[in-house]
């Protein structure tokens, strides 16, 4: 079993990925999986240039391979104007379609303030339900202050056992490719109003 932890801090330490790996590590725990990072801070110049030449380069490829074999994904990104960082949205604009159809996710993400915890729901979790993943119920904000305060453990701790029992039971019924085409209105109308689709 494989969880990739997609982190889109940038600097150097990063409160992003400290996350990230706190919420890999209580996840690790449950289910022995292994772990894999990827840090989009180097992976920016290729996510560029695959928006203008249409191929990945052999780093980013690598990365999307990562992120679409993987049993579960953890998903963290900075917080900026209010929403998920460019670099983080450009990335999984660059995966194929599909990609993520049927995968657990956990999302979270870090910022200076506590206003912004609402980017959870009004941003991260739309995304990913438009991507098709099984999102985990907990999502995990950390402010600056929550570092050290009493609460974000057990936030990462809920998160990681919910991410835990959806790559644990979701892993036998996650769609096939070839399930996930869409079928023409007409031939669901018409299936629909058979006799033997009764």
């Amino acid at each position: 079993m494989k969880l990739v932890v997609v982190s889109a801090g940038l600097s150097v330490p990063s409160s992003t990925r400290l996350l990230g790996d706190r919420l890999a590590a209580a996840a690790a725990g449950r289910t022995g999986a292994e772990i894999e990072v990827v840090e989009l801070r180097d992976l920016a110049v290729e996510i560029a240039h695959n928006f203008t030449n249409g191929f990945p380069g052999r780093k980013l490829a690598a990365a999307q391979a990562a992120v679409t074999e993987a049993d579960g994904l953890i998903v963290v990104t900075p917080v900026f104007s209010a929403s998920y960082s460019g670099l983080f949205k450009s990335f999984f604009d660059v995966l194929e379609q599909d990609a993520l159809a049927g995968k657990p996710v956990l999302i979270a993400a870090t910022g200076g303030t506590a206003r912004h915890s609402l980017v959870l729901e009004h941003a991260l979790r739309p995304l990913f339900a438009y991507l098709k993943a099984v999102i985990v119920p907990t999502g995990v904000y950390a402010a600056s202050e929550d570092w050290g305060a009493e609460g974000l453990d057990g936030r990462i701790e809920r998160a990681a056992g919910e991410l835990a029992a959806l790559v644990s039971g979701l892993g036998s019924v996650r769609p096939a490719k070839d399930d996930l085409a869409v079928v023409p209105f007409a031939e669901q109308l018409a299936a629909i109003s058979s006799p033997s689709g009764v």
